[in-house]
């Protein structure tokens, strides 16, 4: 989501709605002036007297009272819908949340979701929320909320459903991939206060940062993490976690990759008839480098992620590794409106800086990894050894024990974990 967050696009919009009612009393007056010869079509604003006739016949005749002020917001709503998804209109309650969103703390079940094709789908659960701790997945389609089928909701009206006071619970029913019979998950609503940058090591020389989402300071909080990481001992290697990142603020994703990359492009976005609406670009000050990079992702990771992975890839100072990610390459304005409501309107493309456009397309990874380890062989399948053959010569002892290296249960970091380990075994013997 784009950064230019409050005010953008229509200049002053704190006059935004009364330009739009002005608008339609114009158009109004103008139906009763004489005409001119000018072509069909000519005035954008040209159907908003069609617009205020059908308000005035709602207003005057329409067998129960209506409020103005929700018949206005019905219709931009409509309007709204009849573009992408994720352009929207939010009322002042809904604007609020989403502000609380991207400060990092609202009540709700921690959860990330999309329509795809008409299904409300889990682009991903946040990790550490009660979605996460539910067992909610990447891929989830939840079909009813509390009894109420997602078919005929709006997003708005999905997310507020599933958002309310700590300690209610939500009831979801969910059709999983590869289920045959639908979950029903109840989830206790909790505050979610989201740490969106942790870090430890994986070994002595093997750093790990995940970043969870990109919300106010996550760029500062990724400056922290490889600051300490590259504290005696310096690290040689780091695991950059983004799977189930479902992005965020635009300019946190910019200024994070600005950390790993000492200059080339980061993003290019494109808007209306191709024109491009900004470039944005690495500097060397203040670059973490030095050390090889292993980026996780998967179909969860969408949005800011894809454009920081994409770019770490493009200029090859990461290995990407894991699954396809989920394709949300577009460019998202919110603008505030008069009455405290909000504009959520998609306003251009993102392109990585090989010019690839992530919009549906997403980010393939160099190396593709699935989240669980391949099944064991069987017992049938056992390869035969110098040790399993009958009469075979007994090893001396060996003068040094190696290391015992445990394995992780994360598959994918396990992988992460084994290329590093690998990269640092060719650079020791480059070195020599």
């Amino acid at each position: 989501m784009k950064r230019r967050l409050t005010r953008s696009g229509l200049g002053s919009v704190r006059f935004w709605l009364p330009f739009f009612a002005g608008a339609i009393l114009m158009a109004v007056v103008a139906l009763a002036l004489p005409t001119r010869a000018v072509p069909r079509g000519y005035s954008p604003y040209r159907k908003l007297g069609l617009f205020a006739r059908v308000l005035s016949y709602v207003e005057n005749n329409y067998v129960n009272h209506v409020d103005g002020t929700q018949l206005i917001y019905g219709a931009i709503r409509g309007m709204m819908q009849s573009l992408d998804t994720h352009s929207v209109f939010l009322t002042p309650d809904q604007y609020k949340q989403l502000r609380a969103d991207t400060q990092g703390q609202f009540s709700g079940i921690g959860i990330e979701v999309e329509f795809r094709q008409q299904r409300l789908t889990v682009v991903a659960p946040l990790e550490g929320t009660p979605a996460y701790r539910a067992g909610i997945r990447s891929g989830d389609e939840i079909t009813h909320i509390d009894g109420a089928s997602t078919r005929e909701m709006r997003m708005d009206q999905a997310v507020r459903a599933m958002r309310g006071r700590q300690g209610t619970a939500v009831k979801l029913q969910i059709a999983r991939p590869g289920a045959k019979e639908p979950l029903t998950l109840s989830v206790m609503r909790d505050v979610i206060k989201i740490v969106s940058v942790t870090s430890k090591r994986l070994t002595p020389q093997i750093g790990y940062i995940r970043i969870k989402n990109f919300q106010e300071r996550t760029a500062e909080s990724l400056r922290r993490a490889l600051r300490t990481l590259r504290e005696k001992p310096a690290i040689r290697g780091l695991v950059l976690d983004m799977r189930n990142n479902p992005g965020g603020l635009l300019d946190q994703a910019i200024q994070s990759a600005d950390l790993l990359l000492s200059k080339g492009r980061i993003v290019t976005t494109i808007g209306k008839g191709g024109r491009v609406l900004d470039r944005e670009s690495a500097h060397r000050a203040g670059t973490f480098e030095g050390f090889p990079i292993v980026c996780l992702v998967n179909g969860g990771s969408a949005s800011a992620a894809e454009i920081l992975a994409g770019a770490l890839q493009d200029h090859k100072r990461a290995v990407i590794m894991g699954e396809q990610t989920f394709g949300k390459g577009s460019v998202q304005t919110i603008i505030e409106l008069a009455d405290g409501s909000g504009l959520k309107l998609t306003v251009a493309r993102y392109f990585t800086p090989a010019g690839r456009s992530i919009q549906e397309h997403g980010i393939t990874p160099d190396i593709l990894v699935q989240s669980t380890e391949p099944p064991k062989r069987r017992a049938t399948d056992k390869v035969l050894r110098e040790k399993d053959l009958k009469r075979h010569l007994s090893g001396e002892p060996s003068q040094s024990k190696p290391g015992q290296r445990s394995r992780l249960k994360d598959f994918q970091l396990q992988t992460a974990l084994d290329y590093l380990r690998a990269a640092q075994i060719f650079r020791t013997q480059d070195d020599g």
